[in-house]
């Protein structure tokens, strides 16, 4: 499996990992590095990059449960300066926005994927990256951020979110976006308690029914919490155990903040497991 992803075409012969860079007043992490500006995100983005990240995931904008909406303009001011400081850093930039205006802005600064929790629903952001070379990762969410986890309901979330997801799949191939450009997201924790969000990874194996690459990002999640206990600082095992699970199950692209235990904890399970990372058994 390939992805073309703006200048680069990836090739998924194991689990990507993508190094999140917030750019954010408000991250539920706590790693947001808007206050310090562009020096800190920088920063940031090249410890990532010396950790091991294949590509880097930059958001000017919290989608945290409760979060509420920046100004195009601002995340704007945000995350371009962040993409054109790092355009040639070697790996592929994605930019983490539901705005068309953000995305055109990203696109011409040098982004190479669009990582929508949206899925490309927001009026013009389908045009917004038709024309382009850029990747486009269609999630799952119910509601909106700012109201998502008040209630969410389904009557079988894992049909709902695979039903949604090859909707949007065919919305962006109808207007010229090629399935190689396409990857896809469940949406933990985006609209899901955690019930929700454990048959969704149980199901993982499903979500190959689609033939298209598959992000998962746990990476500190509420949902962690509910089961370890821990608070978010203290989740990283936790997040390392659920990564390691679903490259298992055919993750393509792991969204993670601690990339080098990550990559270290890839490393021996392709070394030591009996099933190879696309998920087969040898």
């Amino acid at each position: 499996m390939t992805l073309q992803c703006g200048r680069y075409r990836l090739e998924l012969e194991r689990p990507l990992i993508m190094g999140i860079v917030n750019v954010t007043m408000d991250s539920f992490s706590g790693d947001g590095h808007a206050r310090n500006g562009l020096d800190d995100a920088l920063r940031h983005a090249e410890t990532l990059l010396a950790e091991g990240a294949d590509m880097l995931d930059i958001g000017g904008e919290s989608s945290r449960p409760g979060a509420q909406p920046v100004p195009e303009a601002q995340e704007v001011d945000r995350v371009v300066p962040l993409v054109e400081a790092l355009r040639d850093c070697g790996v592929p930039l994605s930019i983490d926005t539901v705005k068309p205006g953000v995305m055109r802005a990203a696109i011409a600064a040098g982004a190479d994927l669009i990582n929508d929790i949206g899925a490309l629903q927001a009026q013009g952001a389908l045009e917004a990256v038709q024309d382009s070379q850029v990747a486009v990762c269609l999630m799952h969410m119910q509601g909106t951020p700012g109201t998502m986890q008040a209630d969410p309901q389904y009557d079988d979330v894992v049909q709902e979110v695979m039903s949604f997801l090859a909707a949007r799949v065919a919305a962006a191939e109808a207007v010229g976006i090629a399935r190689e450009r396409i990857m896809l997201d469940p949406g933990f924790g985006f609209g899901k308690t955690l019930a929700h969000n454990q048959a969704l990874f149980k199901a993982l194996p499903r979500f190959r029914h689609f033939d298209l690459p598959l992000l998962v990002g746990v990476s500190r999640k509420s949902m962690l919490g509910q089961i370890t206990g821990r608070e978010v600082a203290e989740r990283m095992p936790a997040s390392i155990a659920a990564a390691m699970l679903a490259a298992r199950n055919g993750a393509a692209i792991l969204r993670v903040h601690d990339v080098a235990a990550t990559k270290d904890a890839l490393a021996v399970l392709s070394a030591l497991d009996n099933t190879d990372l696309s998920g087969e058994t040898r």
